[in-house]
């Protein structure tokens, strides 16, 4: 019997207490300490998920190029760099950078995340490719190729893909945006959008489309906030990739904690940086420490996002999930990786 030790981060917070490792398994929670000395002590929280990514974009930071702060200029679809760059790149180049990335999440604690897939049938064969066996659950929302509805591709997409993730009501003829969210929830499957990042948005016509999540609301209002607070319906933010846009992009914080809504953590971008929640509350800790606590981050990208996407790897009877790490109390790095690889 092995056992790791410290603050155990529990649906409702932090409880001191310890957990029993029998043979590769998670067997037991218990209070207080161990009769011998544990594996690690430190933070232990359940293993990570990502909410908002876009790992095919990864092989775009290893050319090194010059990447413009214009939100416009640099990922807008159809003509933004990222969309030319994915056009002009062999699948391999791309498939590569996806593959070292989901290795990157993984050495991090990340073993879910959210992946908004462009090119239609194709980029997600690409990133189911890319997923192979790694011990990581990949919730893949596709996009129509060449952003037209076609309802024959959207069905295709649908079979292959947990739901669709689109740029934003911006960037579509609404009524069209209406048909595809309406067959993605006759299927059952999620869908979700960018919303109110550059610009703002008319949240009515947002919330008509019935969204599983939600990404950005940089730009929203006060009362836009107040409506998703409303219905529930949860925000990803993702905070490194706004700082990258500068001020053109503010991080809504003030009016999230003051409305109260469900707030969740992306990374965005693999062309930015390195994708790991864990460095986005670090971010977050050092630059607007007013707004949230440590633990509140942690939830946020533990249970909250495990809710959100209906994961189940909790271990009866506790609920503890079946992959963890021990975090160091000051760096909030991880210095141990449980990762069982089992999702329902």
């Amino acid at each position: 019997m092995d056992y790791v030790s410290g603050k155990i981060l529990t649906e409702k917070g932090f409880e001191k207490g310890y957990l029993c490792i029998n043979d590769g398994i998670v067997t037991e929670q218990r209070q207080g300490s161990p009769s011998q000395t544990p594996l690690q002590n430190g933070l232990i929280v359940p293993t990570i998920i990502d909410m908002h990514t876009h790992i095919g974009d990864a092989f775009i930071r290893k050319k090194q190029l010059f990447l413009p702060r214009d939100i416009l200029k640099l990922v807008a679809p159809p003509d933004g760099l990222k969309h030319r760059l994915l056009k002009e790149t062999s699948e391999a180049e791309i498939l590569s950078g996806m593959i070292e990335t989901i290795q990157k999440m993984l050495v991090m604690g990340t073993t879910g995340f959210v992946d908004f897939r462009e090119n239609g049938v194709k980029g997600i064969r690409l990133i189911n490719e890319a997923l192979g066996s790694e011990p990581i659950q990949g919730v893949v929302l596709g996009r129509p190729k060449d952003m037209m509805v076609d309802k024959n591709e959207i069905r295709s997409i649908l079979q292959m893909a947990d739901g669709i993730g689109i740029s934003s009501i911006s960037d579509w003829d609404l009524e069209g945006l209406y048909d595809i969210a309406s067959l993605t929830h006759k299927k059952g499957k999620m869908f979700a959008l960018h919303a109110s990042e550059r610009i703002r948005e008319d949240i009515d016509s947002i919330i008509e489309l019935e969204p599983t999540f939600i990404i950005h609301m940089t730009n929203a209002l006060r009362k836009d906030l107040e409506k998703i607070k409303k219905i529930e319906i949860p925000i990803v933010i993702c905070p490194r990739s706004n700082s990258f846009f500068d001020s053109t992009l503010p991080l809504p914080l003030p009016l999230l904690k003051e409305v109260g809504n469900t707030v969740l953590i992306g990374s965005d971008n693999a062309m930015l940086h390195d994708p790991s929640p864990l460095l986005e509350i670090k971010h977050l800790l050092q630059f607007y420490p007013e707004y949230f606590t440590l633990e509140q981050l942690l939830l946020s990208i533990t249970y909250a996002p495990r809710k959100v996407l209906n994961l189940k790897d909790g271990i009866p009877p506790f609920t503890f999930p079946e992959s963890f790490l021990v975090l160091d109390q000051q760096t909030i790095e991880p210095k141990y990786r449980f990762l069982s690889g089992k999702f329902g």
